[in-house]
């Protein structure tokens, strides 16, 4: 797949426990994996920066999700016990190093700077004006996702805020068009954006991911952060799933006209959200 600047191209999960997250999300998601046990052997052991903030995530295990035999996601050990647990998006850029200029430019930081990663691309890890940590992948042999918005593959990403001022963040780094659901049919009190890559109309047809701003509903201690998607063909069945492997329901399954939506944690701490697609049916 090709992916325009500021477009999501990959996900990964930093994980105490790399073997029960491949537990959790393989009957949660039917995927396989493919990993390595150092950086010298094998393409997922290459990909061990990702994620890291330090290079010697190089030298340590990183396990690629595998949806019918293609990569859709990676587990990786945490480096740090002081690291969240967490789901970790990446956003795609043809110059790693001339946006985080821009990310710097414009408030953010770079928590890793761009770092070369064998011939599969370069990464960075950044984080915006309030501190919501996003991944940067310039492609070299790996693009990114090779399956997406299917079942069991990432479809969709947001960024939680305290303000919405981040958009002035997001839109002149990346360029993204926006739309505002309030201002749409039915989209009353709703402060949620969407975004478009640079060049194209915004819309719900061309959007790519959004921002949300947290309500008083959040606890004041959860930092601003992305939440990651994945498709289901059950929403209901995929968190009694999760409940049964050890995770636990965040917020319980609800209807919107993009379809059914829950929020769930897994069995080690990783929020991520399923999707039910209002044309998918169980059974």
């Amino acid at each position: 797949m090709d992916f325009a600047e500021g477009v999501p191209c990959w996900v990964d999960a930093m994980l105490p426990d790399v073997e029960g997250g491949k537990r959790f999300y393989g009957e949660l998601f039917g995927w396989t994996f493919e990993d390595t046990a150092d950086g010298r052997g094998g393409q997922s052991g290459q990909f061990g920066q990702f994620g890291q903030s330090v290079p010697s995530g190089l030298s340590r295990q990183y396990t690629l999700a595998l949806l019918d035999g293609e990569p859709v996601a990676a587990l990786a050990p945490k480096s740090d016990g002081r690291m969240p647990t967490s789901w970790t998006v990446y956003l795609a850029t043809p110059d790693a190093t001339a946006l985080a200029a821009r990310i710097k430019g414009a408030g953010g930081q770079m928590i890793t700077d761009p770092t070369p990663v064998g011939p599969y691309g370069t990464v960075g890890l950044a984080a915006d004006p309030e501190g919501a940590v996003f991944g940067l992948w310039q492609s070299g042999t790996h693009a990114g996702f090779s399956r997406q918005r299917e079942p069991g593959s990432f479809c969709w990403t947001e960024v939680y805020a305290r303000s919405a001022e981040v958009d002035l963040f997001y839109e002149s780094v990346f360029g993204y068009g926006s739309l505002d659901l309030a201002d749409e049919p039915g989209g009353e009190g709703e402060d949620f954006r969407v975004w478009s890559p640079a060049g194209t109309e915004a819309g719900s047809d061309t959007a790519i991911g959004g921002r949300a701003v947290m309500s008083d509903a959040f606890p004041a201690e959860m930092p601003p952060h992305f939440l990651n998607y994945f498709v289901v063909t059950d929403c209901d069945a995929a968190l009694a799933t999760a409940r049964r492997l050890g995770g636990r329901v965040r917020d319980e399954p609800m209807d919107t006209p993009y379809g059914r939506i829950g929020v769930l944690v897994d069995n080690q701490g990783a929020a991520f959200a399923v999707l039910q697609e209002p044309d998918r049916r169980s059974g």
